[in-house]
């Protein structure tokens, strides 16, 4: 029995999720997707350049089985990244991490939030 829930429970690979809540106050701008390597990440505000809000973003990686290990901030990253350069962004700025926890689908999760942005000319 113990074999066969473990069995069960073992996954192919971890899951995870995302979001893009849109800005709304400003203008829309058409943008043309870029590479996920070319997106710049920061936890905080990047005040040195003129820049207009894409949109907030949010990205959760989730550990399938209780034999994946651990999300990490870098698997954050990546998913933070891919999202913002759908939108075609430059950057992610205020990058906050949390932990989502343990739940029916999940093992363990770390989930990470930021706002896409454009850099103006």
């Amino acid at each position: 029995m113990i074999i066969a829930l473990a069995i069960t429970l073992t996954g192919c690979a971890t899951w995870s999720t995302s979001s893009v809540d849109r800005n709304t106050n400003n203008a829309t701008v058409a943008v043309q997707p870029t590479t996920p390597e070319k997106i710049q990440l920061s936890d905080g505000d990047m005040a040195d350049r003129k820049y207009l809000s894409l949109g907030d973003i949010t990205a959760t990686v989730n550990k399938t089985t209780i034999f994946h290990p651990e999300p990490t901030k870098e698997l954050v990253n990546v998913k933070l990244r891919e999202k913002a350069a759908e939108q075609g962004a430059d950057a992610v700025i205020l990058i906050r991490y949390g932990n989502g926890g343990v739940s029916l689908m999940s093992w363990g999760s770390l989930e990470g939030k930021g706002r896409a942005i454009k850099f103006q000319q």
